[in-house]
């Protein structure tokens, strides 16, 4: 029996070492070096603190910033210990009844109709960190008023923010809050 224990026992010793020390080490090492900035979560800092990644949604609920989509990630909203979808199907009537209240929401806010869909629909993860240029575009007035800055001026950040496809067509536009916000705040008012 020992002659047929010793072999599995080698092969399950050496593995783990391979497959799980080695290689994630080697994985880390080299995604270290050629993309530190990736490999340690896309960080943004400011002042030398971390304030977000650009791959997580926060919330901003001020008009002062630009809003996310909403997060599905339960009661407590961006919460990236809990990334998940709603899983609420197309014919649910619960998610018929947040998706109106959304749209009642944001309309009260002076967002016209029709809504941009990602302004009322969580992405699949519940963090999604990016919005449509069409909702970024929509609340370009509210911003702007709340700021006390011209129309022009919040829709030029927008603007410039919008991020293209990846390899020019894989996915849709899109623009990252946190840095659209960032970038607010750092035109001033």
């Amino acid at each position: 029996m020992l002659n047929h224990l010793r072999p599995a026992l080698t092969l399950v010793v050496a593995l783990t070492a391979l497959l799980g020390l080695a290689y994630p080490l080697a994985v880390t090492g080299i995604a270290q070096v050629a993309m530190p900035a990736a490999a340690n979560g896309s960080r943004i800092e400011r002042n030398g603190a971390v304030i977000g990644s650009e791959l997580i949604g926060q919330a901003f609920g001020t008009d002062r910033y630009f809003w996310p989509r909403p997060s599905a990630t339960g009661p407590d909203a961006y919460n990236a210990a809990a990334s998940s979808g709603s899983n609420l199907g197309a014919t649910s009537a619960r998610l018929k009844e947040r998706v109106e209240a959304e749209i009642g929401r944001l309309t009260a806010t002076g967002i016209a109709t029709p809504v941009p869909a990602d302004a009322v629909t969580t992405s699949g993860s519940g963090l999604d960190p990016h919005i449509s240029p069409a909702f970024a575009r929509a609340q370009v007035a509210r911003v702007a008023k709340a700021r006390g800055l011209s129309e022009t001026e919040v829709a030029n950040l927008v603007e410039n923010r919008i991020e293209g496809r990846v390899f020019g067509f894989i996915g849709e536009p899109r623009v990252n809050v946190l840095k659209l916000n960032l970038a607010l705040d750092a035109h001033g008012t």
